[in-house]
C-alpha cells in the first residue's frame, strides 16, 4: 500500500487540499468527514472516505480492515465555539490511531493544525520603522476567541511514547473557495453597485496569505522530510513568499470589478462591516515561513492574491454557483456576525 495518511476534516478547505496533495505525492490518503454528502467528492479525488468524527470512532473498523498502520496523521479540524471538548476528542482519536499503528510497527507523525493568528497582530503597519515578521519564536498573543487553540495545540508534544508531533500555523489562505479572502469578492461585487469600495482600515495594513494548494504542499514536505527528528517537537509557520498591503489588494479589486469611484480608506465607524474587518482587514500580520523553507525546501509557487485576482475570483464564483460547502460556511459566518453587530455598510 505504500505510505499512508489520514486527514481529519478532509472536506474542509485546508483539509481537502492537504488530502489531495498527499494523493498527488503517491500516498494512500484516507479522509475523515462527518457528512455522507462529502463522501462522493472525496472518492472523486481518489481520497478514501471515512464517515465519522473525532467524537464518533465508528469508522475505525473500516479503516483497520484496510490498514492498521499510519505513517502520518493530519488534524485539520477545530470548533472555536466549543474548542476544548473537540480538541480532547481529537487527541483521543490521535492516541487511538497511534496505539494501533505502533502495535503494527509504525510510529506516526502527527501534523496538528493551529494558525498564525495565535501570535496576535503585527505591532506595525507596512513602512513602519522596526517592522518585523512573526516567527515560531514569537510570543503567543492570541485574541480571546483563539486563545484555547493557541494554548492547547502544543499539547500534541506530550505523547512522545506514541507519536512524533508538529504544530503547523498557516496564515489566512486564498484560492479555490477562498476562505476569508472569498469575502473580499462578495464585498467588492456589492461595492461595485454603489460605485465605491470603502475600507475602514489604513491602506498600509498588512495582509499575508498563502494559496491553499501551496499550503497543502507544505504538509507533504514535512511528512516526507528525511530527518523525522528535525520535524518532531517543532512548530512551523506556513505563509506566502511576501505579504501584500490593503492598498494593493483594494486596487486589484477596483480594477477587477471596474468600481468607478475607486477605493476610499476611512476611520472605523459603528456601522462599518465589522465582520470583514475582524476576520481579514483589521488583523495585520506579517509571518515568516523561513523555518520550513530552510528545512524542507518547500516554496509557494502560485501567484499572490493581487497577481491572480481574476483567476481566483472565477474559481470562487464557480464553486459558489455549485453550492460549495466551504463558501457557504464562510458566508454563513459573515451573516451571523452581521446579525450580531447590526446593519453594516455595503463595503468593507
Amino acid at each position: 500500500m505504500g505510505k499512508t495518511v489520514i486527514v481529519t476534516g478532509a472536506n474542509g478547505m485546508i483539509g481537502n487540499a492537504v488530502a489531495r496533495a498527499f494523493v498527488r505525492a503517491g500516498w494512500t490518503a484516507f479522509g475523515l468527514v462527518r457528512k455522507e454528502s462529502a463522501v462522493e467528492a472525496l472518492a472523486a479525488d481518489e481520497i478514501r472516505p471515512l464517515l465519522g468524527s473525532p467524537s464518533d470512532l465508528c469508522f475505525l473498523e473500516k479503516l483497520h480492515a484496510t490498514t492498521k498502520t499510519l505513517d502520518v496523521i493530519v488534524s485539520v479540524t477545530e470548533d472555536l465555539n466549543n474548542y476544548l471538548p473537540h480538541f480532547e476528542d481529537t487527541m483521543n482519536l490521535i492516541r487511538t490511531l497511534s496505539v494501533t499503528s505502533n502495535q503494527e510497527g509504525t510510529r506516526p507523525l502527527v501534523l496538528f493544525t493551529s494558525g498564525c493568528k495565535d501570535y496576535g497582530m503585527s505591532s506595525s503597519l507596512h513602512g513602519s520603522p522596526g517592522l518585523e515578521p512573526h516567527t515560531e519564536e514569537s510570543p503567543i498573543k492570541a485574541p480571546e476567541m483563539l486563545r484555547p487553540r493557541a494554548e492547547n495545540a502544543p499539547k500534541v508534544f506530550e505523547y512522545p511514547e506514541l507519536f512524533d508531533g508538529a504544530v503547523l500555523r498557516p496564515t489566512t489562505i486564498y484560492g479555490l473557495s477562498g476562505s476569508y479572502y472569498g469575502i473580499l469578492f462578495d464585498f467588492a461585487e456589492e461595492a461595485a453597485k454603489g460605485g465605491i469600495l470603502i475600507f475602514s482600515a489604513p491602506p498600509t495594513s498588512i495582509l499575508h496569505g498563502c494559496h491553499v494548494d501551496d499550503c497543502a504542499e507544505a504538509y507533504v514536505a514535512l511528512a516526507e522530510h528525511e530527518d523525522r527528528q528535525a520535524v518532531a517537537g517543532q512548530c512551523f509557520n506556513i505563509s506566502g513568499r511576501q505579504y501584500e498591503t490593503l492598498e494593493h489588494v483594494a486596487n486589484s479589486l477596483v480594477k477587477e470589478y471596474d468600481i468607478s469611484g475607486g477605493v476610499k480608506f476611512v476611520e472605523s465607524t459603528p456601522n462599518d462591516a465589522v465582520e470583514l474587518d475582524n476576520l481579514v482587514i483589521k488583523f495585520p500580520q506579517w509571518v515568516s515561513s523561513d523555518k520550513i523553507r530552510k528545512l524542507t525546501g518547500w516554496e509557494d509557487k502560485r501567484p499572490l492574491f493581487t497577481e491572480g485576482v481574476h483567476v481566483y475570483r472565477a474559481s470562487f464564483e464557480a464553486l459558489a454557483a455549485r453550492g460549495d460547502q466551504n463558501v457557504a460556511r464562510t458566508r454563513g459566518m459573515v451573516q451571523m456576525l452581521r446579525t450580531q453587530k447590526g446593519p453594516s455598510s455595503r463595503s468593507a
